[in-house]
């Protein structure tokens, strides 16, 4: 059974993550619940009574990446940001990173807070998982908004490919596939590799300052975050052979908005979803690279806004 929600008076009792410092954002509150054994974490805030917007983030960020479209939502909408399972303040766990297992601890979690319907926006794994959720929970879903990402199984490719100019952009999902070698290279260094990923892949080298890029990592390095990191690329194959499974039975007829950027990963979302999905429009978001939420914050929660009050 589904435990209550912990908010922010009882953080440090709750928190599975304790060496990790909160992250504060001015009108949101922290909460935790027990989705099916995993504790997850959740932050929320904007209008109550507002239809539901459910944020995730992906590798190797937590849900901090989402602070700076939070506030530009929460005049209309209830915002609920959640780590996924080994992510930011959420539990670890020791196994099932697959996105359709992980799915299911999201929906639950949502559930516990009180939300039966929900929209969701999912960048990078987070992404992975909102697709698998999508499959899995359609009929609790209002509309569904996907931020560069490939899919496992759909769209991620199945080769790095060797022409340096693009295999910078996927060499890591091989290499996060290795059994212990990146733990082996890895553990300690987690702020220089984390660092890359997020100077690299923004279009301005400048986008994250020297405090974010130490939370990111903090929270890579903390109780097993890396482990789990790695873990929902070495959990990838089930991921595809699900949503494979999945997708033979059905296509999703959830409105599917996809959001790409002018340098990100994948040019057009929209496009790549469209085989498998009834609905899907697309938006390329300019001047910005791979982390579009932390680059063009208040086009993302415009593109959002435009999206989910079509059903208002």
């Amino acid at each position: 059974m589904t435990g209550p929600a912990t908010s922010t008076p009882h953080a440090f009792e709750s928190n599975p993550v304790r060496d990790l410092p909160l992250q504060h954002l001015d009108g949101f509150t922290h909460r935790w619940v027990d989705a099916d054994g995993v504790r997850l974490h959740a932050v929320e805030g904007g209008r109550p009574s507002g239809p539901a917007v459910v944020l995730l983030a992906g590798f190797p960020q937590t849900w901090w990446a989402w602070r700076k479209v939070m506030p530009g939502l929460a005049d209309r909408f209830r915002v609920i940001a959640i780590d996924l399972p080994g992510q930011g303040h959420s539990e670890r766990p020791e196994r099932s990173y697959d996105t359709h297992a992980v799915a299911a601890h999201v929906h639950t979690a949502v559930k516990a807070l009180g939300v039966s319907t929900y929209s969701l926006v999912a960048h990078d794994i987070g992404a992975w998982v909102a697709f698998s959720l999508a499959l899995d929970f359609e009929s609790h879903l209002r509309r569904v908004a996907l931020l560069d990402a490939g899919i496992p199984g759909i769209t991620l490719p199945e080769a790095i490919p060797t022409d340096p100019d693009r295999a910078w952009k996927t060499w890591h999902f091989a290499f996060h596939m290795v059994p212990d070698l990146p733990e082996t290279l890895l553990a300690g260094r987690e702020r220089e590799y984390v660092g890359w990923f997020l100077k690299m892949k923004a279009l301005s080298p400048d986008t994250f300052d020297d405090a974010e890029v130490d939370h990111y990592a903090a929270a890579v390095a903390a109780d097993g975050g890396l482990r789990a990191s790695l873990a929902y690329y070495r959990d990838a194959a089930e991921s595809a052979r699900k949503n494979r499974e999945a997708l033979e039975r059905r296509h999703m007829t959830v409105p599917i908005l996809g959001i790409s950027s002018s340098h990100g990963s994948v040019p057009d979302m929209a496009a790549s979803i469209s085989p498998w999905a009834d609905n899907t429009t697309r938006i390329i978001v300019p001047d910005a690279g791979h982390f579009i939420p932390d680059e063009q914050p208040e086009a993302v929660a415009a593109a959002i806004t435009d999206f989910i009050a079509v059903d208002d």
